[in-house]
């Protein structure tokens, strides 16, 4: 598969709120097997060294101001953080049926999902400066818990961990490596992931001698992190503050291991 990673850098200054007011987002123009995409690099300008780098992806909605506001807040806490594109410009739905088409034409080719991941990788290291084998941690929400699953298993230079909030994650591949530290943080009252499924993906974790955690949330539902998440409607998922709040501090100190304090 051919990747292509011409950079249109567009500046955008975007406020994260009164907090981190210094946070600027640079929206990156790159292609990956002939489709544009467009992914927000998000700094901020007062941190002269980033704590490290982070990518992030979106749910299944597309890339959405949920997601948005995951990268500036990363920016916010001194880390330099990508919002990666798995769909294309302005593929946003808060309809479910579509959704479910644009995430399930990715979930349905591994090599899809792997290739655009990465092409976002690569559009993050170039437009951050960021060296070929720098060090990168992942994190994803649903639909972009399970992406950043399939970018550990890809075994990209430089990956050091994926964190899964409430994805849907699938067992690596036998020909799959998995050097990153794997962070499974699931809502233990999501009816949309199997206990059946989550024992797949450690045992075959397990036999890649990877190092991987789960955890789970009692009472969270799918989308627990999602403060807008009881807004769609749909009885499987809920914003549970609890859940979300612990998730993100559990991710941060996995951050804290990999990339130092």
């Amino acid at each position: 598969m051919r990747l292509f990673f011409p950079l249109c850098l567009c500046v955008l200054v975007m406020s994260a709120g009164p907090a981190s007011a210094e946070v600027k987002v640079t929206a990156v123009t790159y292609e990956h097997d002939g489709v544009e995409l467009r992914g927000y690099l998000a700094v901020d300008d007062a941190v002269e060294k980033p704590k490290g780098a982070v990518l992030v992806v979106h749910e299944w909605w597309g890339l959405n101001d949920y997601a948005m506001s995951r990268t500036k807040q990363l920016a916010s806490l001194g880390y330099v953080a990508f919002a990666v594109d798995m769909y294309g410009p302005d593929k946003v739905t808060d309809n479910p049926k579509e959704a479910g088409q644009w995430a399930g034409a990715i979930y349905s080719d591994r090599a899809l999902a792997r290739g655009r991941v990465n092409a976002g990788l690569k559009a993050f290291r170039d437009a951050a400066k960021l060296g070929e084998d720098a060090p990168v941690a992942a994190i994803g929400y649903c639909f972009g818990g399970t992406t950043v699953t399939e970018l550990a298993y890809s075994n990209p230079a430089g990956l050091v961990a994926v964190v899964s909030f409430h994805g849907n994650p699938q067992p690596p591949a036998e020909e799959d490596t998995v050097t990153a530290k794997v962070l499974i943080c699931h809502g233990d009252a999501d009816p949309l992931v199997s206990d059946e499924s989550l024992t797949a993906v450690t045992d075959a974790l397990n036999t890649k001698a990877a190092d991987w955690l789960l955890i789970r949330y009692s009472g969270a539902k799918h989308a627990f992190t999602n403060p807008k998440a009881d807004d769609y409607g749909m009885a499987p998922v809920a914003y549970q503050k609890e859940a979300d709040q612990r998730s993100w501090r559990h991710m941060l100190s996995l951050f804290d291991e990999v990339f130092g304090k």
